[in-house]
């Protein structure tokens, strides 16, 4: 009897023990540019709703949202996924948009459309009893001074007579963008949410390197012309605490380059593809960064999308180590995608 008593009492403490153990769930996310709506592709609005539809991530950032023809992009999809069995949520915006699988609680702008120079939006919304503030972010896409590393106008794309390669002058015909103001506007309001204990997440096309990938190993890749650049978008989100969470899934930009543009893609022809036909432009301008926080842990990253690139308007096979997810079917974009998977705890 009492070994019985005591089994029973050993039983009752794992069973209480393992209650009291945090729960947890994935938490993934999808930055995707969408090349004007899946326009530039045959079925590639159906194409984008397939890869959503497959992937079913939480929290969906999108870049390059027109609403063509008076339409709203943000309608058209979530009824598209219905149709597919999957409920989602969203809100009018323009250049860049938000899908999430949980209730949209609130949303606003933060770095509103001016002249086609980029857009951020925000939404927040709850996910099990964590409030989380999810961003979206399309980039000024002039004076992108990398083309100009490479031989080719930063705002016509013309090639130029030669690189530009003197450091000083790169960081400031760069900064004639609006992407620097953009990102310090997402931080002053990010700001807001970290004093809230919210998590935050970043997802967009940059239109912009990364500081950590152009460094003195990466010198002589993808016509980089031995120039080392702290590019300064990624640099200000550094600086004030945010994880680029592809570079930190993989710290080394040789073996893991993770390059989302050009991306190939074969219902069209590379040079219907690529800005700079002579040059390697190859780069990762997409992203998704997020706050470090105690119960939030990265889990997985990947490249969506073809295993191939856009090289001197050739069609090249990515050689690197980078974990690829590849299409369905039909891509619908000239950019790869990048998907990332958090463990909530």
């Amino acid at each position: 009897m009492k070994k019985r008593i005591i089994f029973l009492g050993c039983i009752m403490v794992i069973i209480t023990l393992l209650s009291s153990c945090p729960s947890s769930r994935d938490l993934s996310m999808l930055q995707f540019n969408i090349w004007q709506e899946g326009t530039m592709i045959p079925g590639g609005f159906d194409a984008i709703a397939d890869e959503i539809a497959r992937l079913e991530p939480d929290f969906i950032m999108l870049s390059e949202v027109r609403n063509y023809h008076d339409t709203r992009f943000c309608d058209r999809i979530v009824n598209a996924l219905k149709e597919r069995g999957k409920t989602y949520y969203s809100f009018y915006s323009y250049d860049s948009g938000l899908l999430s699988k949980h209730p949209i609680t609130d949303s606003s702008t933060i770095f509103p459309i001016q002249n086609d120079h980029g857009t951020i939006y925000k939404m927040k919304t709850t996910v099990g009893k964590q409030v989380c503030a999810v961003y979206t972010a399309h980039l000024d896409y002039l004076n992108d001074t990398y083309y100009e590393v490479r031989g080719y106008d930063g705002n016509n794309w013309h090639k130029m007579e030669a690189p530009l390669t003197d450091v000083p002058t790169i960081l400031e015909r760069n900064n004639l963008s609006l992407r620097d103001d953009a990102i310090r506007a997402f931080i002053k309001d990010a700001q807001k949410e970290i004093e809230e204990g919210n998590w935050i997440f970043l997802g967009g096309d940059f239109n912009e390197p990364s500081h950590f990938d152009w460094i003195e190993t990466t010198k002589d890749s993808a016509d980089h012309h031995e120039v080392v650049v702290p590019w300064p978008v990624t640099t200000l989100l550094h600086e004030a605490g945010f994880k680029d969470s592809y570079r930190e899934k993989y710290p080394n930009p040789v073996t893991h380059p993770g390059y989302t543009y050009p991306s190939d893609n074969l219902a069209l022809p590379p040079n219907k593809i690529t800005w700079t036909p002579d040059a390697d432009e190859r780069d990762r301008i997409d992203y998704i960064f997020y706050y470090p926080r105690k119960g939030l842990h990265l889990k997985e990253a990947a490249i969506l999308g073809p295993k191939t690139s856009i090289r001197r308007s050739q069609r090249v096979a990515e050689s690197g180590q980078d974990v690829f997810i590849e299409p369905l079917g039909v891509w619908p974009t000239d950019h790869k995608a990048v998907w990332v998977n958090f463990q909530m705890r």
